[in-house]
C-alpha cells in the first residue's frame, strides 16, 4: 500500500535528530499527520499540517534538549483505503500519535484502535468519546453554513428581489454534508425569508472544476444567484461560472474573498490551524485529555465569519453587513445557539 510522505521534519527542522528508534533519548515524541486526501488545494488539510508543524517547532524551540519528529502523509481520495493506511501506520510502532481530521475517521480509528490498543490518536472535525487512546475535537459545522446561508439570502433578496432560491454544489454526499452542512445552509437562508428553496447538485469528486462550473451554470439559469461550494478544488469552477454570469458565491472554511473579489461575497471560517496547533502542543506537553470528545463553535472562537476584509466591505452593502454582523454577534455572545444536529 503506497503512502506519500510529504514532510519529514526530524531531519530537516531539527538538525541532528534521527528516527525515534535510533535516538530515543533526544526524541520526545514521534508524530505522524495523516491527510485523508491531499494537502494541495484543500485549505482544511493545509491548516491541519501548518498547525501541527507550528506546534512541533515551538515545542522544540522551548525545549532545545528535545527534538520531536513530524511526518506528514497523504492518504489520497479513496476512503476505502484509509483504514488500511492507518493500520499500517499503527502497526509500524513508529509513531506516538497519529493526527488527522475528517468526520469519517472516528469510526475508522475505532477499528484500528481495537487492533493496536497502545496507539494514540488525535482527530479534529470528528467525534468519538470514551476511548482512552483517542481525543477528538469537532466544530459546530451547522453554525458555519447557517451564517453562509443567512448572507446568501440577504444578498439574493437585495439584488434579485423576486428570487427565493440559493444553490449548493457538493463534491459528494456524506453524512455530515446531508445531516449538518446542507440543513444549516438552508436554515440560514430561511431565517431571512421562510420561502427560500435549495438547489442542490453533486459533482461526483473533489477536483473536477469543469463539471462544477457546468452544474453551477445550470443552477444560475434555474434562478439560484448565490451559490455555496463544498467541493474542494472543484469549488473554483463554481466561482468561475458565477463570475461569468454575474452571480455570487459564499465561501467556507477559509478567507476566500481574494479568489475572485466581488464574486466571493462572504467567508465563514474554521480555525483549523489554531485547533491543530493547540491540541498538538497539548499532546507534546502531556496534557491532551484522551478519552474526551469536545465541540467548539462561534462562542469559542473556532468558527467565525470574516467581516473586516476590504473585499467583503466593497462587495456587500452596509445594510446587509449590519444584519450579518447582528447575527454573528449573537452567535459569538452565546445569545443565539444553533445545535449541530438541529435538535
Amino acid at each position: 500500500m503506497k503512502l506519500f510522505i510529504l514532510v519529514f521534519l526530524a531531519a530537516f527542522l531539527f538538525p541532528g535528530c534521527n528516527n525515534k528508534r535510533q535516538d530515543e533519548e533526544r526524541t520526545s515524541a514521534s508524530i505522524v499527520v495523516f491527510i485523508p486526501g491531499v494537502v494541495a488545494g484543500s485549505a482544511t488539510y493545509e491548516m491541519l499540517a501548518e498547525g501541527v508543524t507550528r506546534a512541533a517547532q515551538e515545542f522544540s524551540a522551548s525545549n532545545p534538549e528535545i527534538a520531536p519528529s513530524l511526518t506528514i502523509i497523504e492518504g489520497g481520495f479513496n476512503q476505502a483505503a484509509w483504514e488500511g493506511q492507518l493500520t499500517t501506520l499503527a502497526a509500524s510502532g513508529e509513531y506516538d500519535i497519529i493526527i488527522s481530521s475528517n468526520p469519517s475517521l472516528p469510526e475508522i480509528v475505532s477499528a484500528v484502535s481495537l487492533r493496536f490498543p497502545g496507539q494514540k490518536f488525535l482527530i479534529l472535525d470528528g467525534e468519538m468519546e470514551g476511548n482512552p487512546n483517542v481525543y477528538t475535537l469537532r466544530y459546530n459545522q451547522r453554525e458555519k453554513t447557517f451564517v453562509a446561508g443567512y448572507l446568501a439570502a440577504l444578498v439574493s433578496i437585495e439584488s434579485w428581489p423576486e428570487i427565493r432560491r440559493v444553490g449548493l454544489i457538493a463534491a459528494q454526499e456524506y453524512p455530515v454534508l446531508n445531516d449538518i452542512l446542507m440543513p444549516g445552509f438552508i436554515e440560514g437562508a430561511r431565517a431571512v425569508a421562510p420561502d427560500f428553496e435549495l438547489d442542490f447538485r453533486v459533482v461526483g469528486n473533489w477536483f473536477d472544476a469543469a463539471r462544477a462550473a457546468e452544474l453551477s451554470a445550470g443552477m444560475i439559469r434555474d434562478g439560484a444567484m448565490v451559490l455555496l461550494p463544498i467541493a474542494g478544488g472543484a469549488g473554483h469552477g463554481v466561482i468561475q461560472a458565477a463570475s461569468q454570469a454575474g452571480a455570487k458565491v459564499v465561501w467556507i472554511d477559509t478567507n476566500g474573498y481574494a479568489i475572485r473579489p466581488g464574486t466571493v461575497i462572504g467567508s465563514a471560517i474554521l480555525q483549523q490551524e489554531r485547533a491543530a496547533y493547540e491540541t498538538s502542543l497539548s499532546f507534546l506537553n502531556g496534557t491532551l485529555p484522551f478519552g474526551r470528545a469536545d465541540i467548539v463553535g462561534f462562542a469559542d472562537g473556532f468558527v467565525g465569519f470574516i467581516d473586516d476584509d476590504p473585499d467583503y466591505i466593497s462587495a456587500v452593502s452596509q445594510a446587509v453587513r449590519e444584519r450579518q454582523a447582528e447575527l454573528t454577534a449573537r452567535l459569538r455572545s452565546g445569545d443565539l445557539k444553533i445545535d449541530e444536529y438541529g435538535r
